[in-house]
């Protein structure tokens, strides 16, 4: 069955890791073996673009990511924001390279979203077809003002979540507590998003950042790895009346195969504890599939629950489930869903329905 993945941060890990995602996993894993100083997780990656196309992953929302390191937040990767300005575009510049060498299509409307899928739903084999991705940032600081939104736009950028670790330019995000919301010109960011019809990623953000983006925002809305606080606790999770918040909206949620926002005991957000304090075996499919059980019980359907797997975002195949080695085990939740008494229906808009619909509907008419 086909998938749609929710999150893949792809460049990010491409460019710090030097990764070369165009081969098999088999050889990019055998690379980071070779090249463990550089980086140590390379043995462990779950994708490449080959296994995405093994594993029917027919689209992905694929993003940039640029922090500023500041002052209680160690998940910030560059000093300043002009850095981070260089590092998202750097990122945005290996999606376009990947597109030129026609390993993906970069989908920024609606027609190029139907067309892609006519493609990969015309086709059985998907050895040679390019992978679709539609382009989001995670955290804002590469943004330098909200009046260089319309440049960001321009090479593709379709989706923006304000905040990631710590405190961004825009927004409080995880890590943080909840207490803190919108900062600097976060509201000025938000209004310019609308007038450009781009999407809100509500993922990474705090709880009163969260409350604040609704009242503000006018647009569509999703989150694109989000799992539930009812299921595991912690301030990473949504609690129910955001995740209702999406759904009344008719967002999607994309599911988060970070094993730390499945674990039953809360954590830390803002001092993380690595290694995981529990075991990769501890943690299954089937408590992945209660996260889309729950939101599909809190809607009453099963129109706004997905995949959003964080793909090789939180540390690969050693911090997903148990049954997972690769994104071809993204495939096992089928079977999984079935015994849960998912209809076919059901289980094709948790795989990627849900998701195509959205973008179908959201993405813009035609390029400004």
């Amino acid at each position: 069955m086909k998938i749609i993945d929710g999150d893949y941060p792809m460049a990010h890990n491409a460019l710090k890791f030097q990764r070369d995602l165009t081969k098999s996993i088999d050889i990019v894993r055998q690379e980071g073996i070779r090249n463990k100083e550089l980086d140590p997780l390379g043995y462990s990656i779950m994708c490449s673009l080959p296994e995405m196309r093994k594993a029917e992953i027919s689209v992905a929302i694929v993003k940039a990511v640029a922090c500023v390191l500041k002052s209680g937040n160690d998940h910030g990767d560059v000093p300043t924001q002009h850095h981070a300005y260089a590092s998202g575009k750097a990122q945005m510049a290996y999606y376009h390279m990947l597109e030129e060498m026609n390993e993906v299509n970069l989908l920024k409307t609606q027609s190029e979203f139907v067309s892609h899928m006519k493609i990969w739903a015309d086709n059985k084999d998907y050895n040679k077809l390019p992978v679709g991705l539609v382009l989001g940032m995670e955290g804002a600081d590469a943004i330098t003002s909200p009046d260089q939104l319309e440049e960001w736009y321009e090479q593709g950028l379709r989706i923006i979540s304000l905040s990631h670790y710590g405190v961004s330019n825009y927004s409080h995000g995880t890590g943080t507590g909840t207490k803190g919301g919108l900062v600097g010109q976060g509201k000025e960011l938000l209004k310019k998003m609308d007038s450009l019809n781009m999407i809100l990623d509500l993922s990474h953000t705090s709880d009163e950042s969260v409350r604040q983006e609704l009242d503000i925002f006018k647009g569509p809305i999703i989150a694109t790895h989000q799992n539930c606080r009812s299921v595991a606790p912690g301030e990473r999770q949504f609690p129910d009346h955001q995740l209702k918040s999406i759904i009344e909206q008719r967002g999607v949620i994309g599911h988060s195969m970070d094993t730390f926002m499945m674990w039953d005991k809360e954590i830390d957000w803002a001092n993380i504890p690595l290694p995981r304090p529990f075991s990769k075996n501890e943690i299954t499919l089937e408590d992945f599939v209660d996260h889309i059980d729950h939101v599909c019980q809190l809607a009453g359907n099963s129109f706004h629950s997905a995949i959003g797997g964080d793909t090789d975002g939180q540390g690969g195949m050693v911090g997903a489930p148990k049954e997972i080695d690769t994104v071809l085990d993204y495939q096992k939740l089928i079977e999984l869903l079935k015994n849960r008494g998912y209809k076919n229906s059901d289980i094709e808009n948790i795989m990627y329905k849900n998701w195509q619909r959205f973008f179908e509907n959201n993405l813009p008419v035609i390029e400004k």
